[in-house]
């Protein structure tokens, strides 16, 4: 569900590996206790091969102002995870008759613009040209209320299509929602009942739900993001996610949920392929994950100050989760480290030595920055000792000194060097540098 400013990059190297046969346990706890001692993650990780758990931790706080730690029951919303479950549900309506993946959805939302022309396969695939509802510049002035589908379907129809049902792929959340009405009117039962009726009962994932209003006295964890400090973030309302972003599991829940999807516990064959068959970088609910040479299938999260990410590889019958409530650290690295200990993959545990940058330095840092490369404008606030970024349209994110004049944003992999002379600040990302002037 999350905006990301610029891009994401995902696990990927290209070489030989095998898989470890003593699982280093000793050293990934003290990959985690890094992470934990220095502010960089809160959140917990599982990992099961051949359908048993190898490896689990959870560090943080589930509940940061009462003092309350996580465990591995605490419950954390998966954002866009659950559309790998909603993917699941539509391909069961599908083997059951109740759906044909090629029908048009004009009989369901005939004020969805090009609804004639866009099949249930196209939603679940991302080619239907339906505009991004979370794109919209206004969408985190409203994503907190209560919204009927009613006022969901409006809120997606008022858009254009942004291109023609079937031509290519894009990324759109409004898909995954308007399944999720699809699979209430087809199964006259809501969405909630569903997911526990065909995937969390026969399965036995006991934490996993759709969700209500986050409740800590049920092990459900808050969300946040850090700046000095931890600080709570604001709570989306369920409602407007449903099963594109909804969901709240655990990495055990999801590890299971893992092993039985991939081993056709839960879909036919020729769903699963389904599945797994990627076009334009999209398969139905899955993306495909590089590590070395080896591809596995799975999908990512974020919501609010969540994030969350499962990955299943057939090599050794390994599936991996990773759900979080807080990160200031990429958690591209932390899967990496996870699954380099898992084949025998070489990887460092991060030394977090701080540039101190003194208070009055931040001043002349701040200020509104332009790019001729790039149509956004990034401005520099400051909260306390810690410089606060924003792009044009998305959520603001803190920076962390390495340097003098030179600051990160490790989660998003983006590094800022300023220069208060010439008033201009440098932006790095995924190989890209691009040149801002202060306004």
């Amino acid at each position: 569900m999350k905006r990301i400013f610029l891009a994401a990059i995902l696990i990927g190297f290209i070489i030989q590996s095998a898989i470890a046969q003593d699982f280093d346990k000793a050293k990934l706890d003290n990959y985690f206790d890094a992470l934990e001692a220095n502010n960089k993650f809160m959140g917990s990780v599982a990992v099961s091969q051949k359908d048993r758990i190898v490896y689990a931790r959870s560090v943080g706080f589930s509940d940061v102002e009462n003092n309350v730690k996580a465990n591995e029951n605490s419950k954390y919303r998966i954002g866009s995870i659950s559309k790998t479950f909603t993917s699941v549900l539509v391909l069961k309506a599908i083997e059951e008759k109740k759906l044909d993946i090629n029908q048009t959805i004009v009989t369901f939302f005939p004020s969805i613009p090009n609804a004639g022309k866009i099949t249930i396969k196209d939603l679940l695939s991302h080619r239907s040209g339906i505009h991004n509802f979370t794109n919209e510049e206004d969408y985190l002035t409203w994503n907190t209320q209560a919204k009927s589908e009613k006022e969901m379907v409006e809120i997606i129809a008022k858009n254009e299509s942004d291109f023609e049902p079937g031509s290519k792929a894009e990324y759109s959340n409004s898909n995954f929602v308007l399944l999720t009405y699809i699979l209430e009117k087809t199964f006259k039962k809501s969405y909630a009942e569903l997911l526990i009726e065909y995937i969390a009962r026969p399965v036995g994932l006991t934490n996993t739900y759709l969700g209500t209003k986050i409740n800590v006295k049920n092990n459900e964890t808050k969300s946040y993001s850090y700046a000095d400090n931890w600080k709570v973030e604001k709570e989306t309302d369920i409602s407007i996610p449903l099963g594109a972003g909804g969901i709240v599991s655990t990495p055990s829940d999801l590890v299971k949920f893992s092993d039985a999807l991939f081993n056709g516990k839960l879909l036919n064959k020729e769903s699963l392929e389904l599945m797994k068959t990627i076009k334009d970088n999209f398969g139905i609910g899955l993306f495909q994950i590089p590590f070395y040479d080896k591809i596995g299938y799975g999908h990512n999260g974020g919501i609010d100050g969540f994030s969350s990410i499962f990955s299943y590889f057939s090599d050794g019958d390994i599936s991996y989760a990773l759900t979080s409530n807080g990160t200031n650290f990429n958690i591209n690295d932390i899967s990496i480290a996870v699954l380099s200990t898992v084949y025998n993959k070489p990887y460092d545990i991060p030394d977090f030595k701080m540039y101190e940058v003194r208070l009055e330095e931040l001043n002349q840092y701040l200020g509104v920055y332009s790019s001729t490369q790039i149509p956004l404008k990034i401005t520099i606030t400051k909260e306390n000792i810690t410089l606060i970024a924003q792009a044009t349209g998305q959520a603001s994110f803190p920076l962390e000194a390495t340097e003098k004049d030179k600051f990160k944003f490790t989660q998003g992999g983006i590094s800022l060097e300023f220069n208060p002379t010439e008033k201009t600040m440098i932006l790095k990302q995924g190989g890209g540098q691009f040149l801002f002037k202060k306004d």
